[in-house]
């Protein structure tokens, strides 16, 4: 399903062949979980657009794409509207990648996607696997507006399968008393905060494998403003590239970027500030 290229343009630097690359990038256009502004279905064409107004090479890591064995696999076709058969169309994909011992990096999309890789990932991984989770919501809610598969209860679904204590949340400054409460109780749980209480851990996490999940939206909309939520209050782009450059060392089995809203995006900075971001994921992974 993968395997070929279907699309108009690719991420800068992605490699002609599937077969020969380590890393695969996989657009999932999902927005029909969203509680507020809809759009982010347009985030991964428009990731991929604008990533050459960047450079290939990463001066944060001294390193260019050119040495790192990508495959752009484009869009995923997913049937407008139904959740379910979406996820399961997206779960199928994460499996692909997995049995073929490529690592996955997924551009939402809605929040809601990273679910159905985080499971498959999970059936590959077990419990050994960790979760970091970079966002402005908590994301714990059993429930949005009576819908469990929503963007709002993405990281809820996830503590289903995933043991709880395997969770690192980064940077969240929005949800309900009753999530924060659950997250202070269950959770590696580190609001308001992203840099400082990452370093803490990154020897806690290096004899794992480790998953990214990153909402456009812990960055302050000031510097990010083309996403669905935005919530004031978030940290700065240069401390996301530092984060990276944190966990450089450890053992990054899959990734995925969401809730860009190319709609919303004021001369398509936060498309280019995600294209970079994403520079940076495949560098370390």
């Amino acid at each position: 399903m993968l395997k070929e290229y279907r699309w108009s343009n690719r991420f800068m630097g992605s490699r002609e062949c599937y077969d020969e690359s380590d890393v695969i990038m996989v657009g999932a256009p999902m927005d029909y979980s969203v509680s507020y502004r809809p759009g982010a279905r347009f985030a991964p064409q428009k990731i991929r657009e604008v990533s050459y107004a960047i450079e290939e090479y990463s001066p944060y890591m001294d390193r260019d794409l050119s040495e790192v064995r990508f495959f752009d696999a484009g869009d995923l076709e997913l049937p407008m509207g139904n959740i379910v058969s979406s996820l399961e169309i997206i779960q199928q994909a994460a499996r692909e990648v997995l049995e073929d011992g490529k690592k996955p990096i997924f551009l939402g999309g809605d929040h809601l996607i990273t679910y159905p890789v985080v499971r498959e990932v999970y059936g590959k991984y077990g419990d050994q696997l960790r979760l970091l989770h970079f966002d402005a919501h908590a994301d714990l809610r059993e429930e949005y507006l009576g819908e469990r598969n929503s963007h709002a209860s993405v990281i809820r679904l996830c503590s289903q399968f995933l043991p709880s204590k395997n969770i690192f949340q980064f940077g969240i400054r929005s949800g309900t008393r009753e999530e924060f409460k659950w997250a202070g109780e269950n959770l590696n749980f580190y609001p308001f905060e992203v840099l400082q209480p990452l370093k803490e851990v990154i020897d806690v996490l290096k004899p794992y494998p480790v998953y990214i999940t990153l909402d456009i939206d812990v960055i302050d909309p000031a510097y990010a403003c083309g996403t669905g939520t935005p919530e004031p209050g978030g940290c700065m782009p240069h401390e996301i590239f530092q984060a990276f450059r944190a966990m450089k060392g450890l053992n990054i089995v899959g990734m995925d970027l969401v809730e860009v809203n190319p709609v919303y995006d004021t001369a398509g900075v936060t498309s280019i500030l995600a294209a970079k971001i994403i520079r940076e994921a495949m560098l370390i992974i």
